[in-house]
């Protein structure tokens, strides 16, 4: 039979037991250090949202969205959009321009006024006002009396009138983005 004494000095024990805890302390703040700075990207945060390539303007955000491009254009160019609305045209427009335009309910009379982006088209010429259209285009700074956000039609298609044909003034909830949703 083999028996092996081992004798245990107290003040070595600490020092190793107070060596591996600083050793671990180490580990440790080395691994959280690596999760944050080297996993994460350096830091950055990917708070990019994946949106649509055109976003879709309903008859809920309608004025909101009309209202936020008006004052932030600069923010919106280029970005592509699909919504329906009939044709208005004024007096002094060109050939090619237009309103896609809704009626906005103003007051508990029903009185409306129109509202709507300016567009244009080579391929609107032969369409009479108060028809209704859907299109998809891209924004674009032009003028028209002032500096006013106009959408140059890619796609243009005739619709029905729809049951929801009337919109209501903006809403003071309505966060802008720099991207429409």
């Amino acid at each position: 039979m083999f028996i092996c004494n081992i004798k245990v000095n107290g003040s070595k024990v600490f020092k190793i037991f107070v060596l591996v805890i600083a050793i671990l302390v180490a580990f440790l703040f080395l691994f959280i250090t690596w999760k944050i700075f080297y996993e994460s990207h350096l830091g950055k945060v990917n708070d990019r949202l994946n949106l649509p390539s055109i976003a879709q303007i309903t008859t809920d955000n309608y004025t909101d969205i009309l209202k936020a491009v008006h004052e932030n254009l600069d923010n919106y160019i280029g970005q592509k959009i699909c919504f329906s609305g009939y044709i208005y045209r004024a007096i002094d427009f060109t050939e090619e321009e237009f309103v896609l335009a809704r009626d906005m309910v103003v007051s508990s009379n029903s009185e409306t006024l129109i509202v709507g982006f300016l567009c244009h088209s080579d391929k609107i010429s032969n369409i009479p006002d108060n028809t209704w259209v859907e299109i998809t285009g891209t924004i674009k700074k032009g003028t028209y009396h002032s500096e006013i956000p106009i959408i140059y039609v890619t796609e243009l298609k005739k619709i029905e009138k729809p049951a929801d044909e009337f919109v209501y003034p903006p809403d003071d909830t309505y966060i802008p983005t720099s991207v429409l949703f």
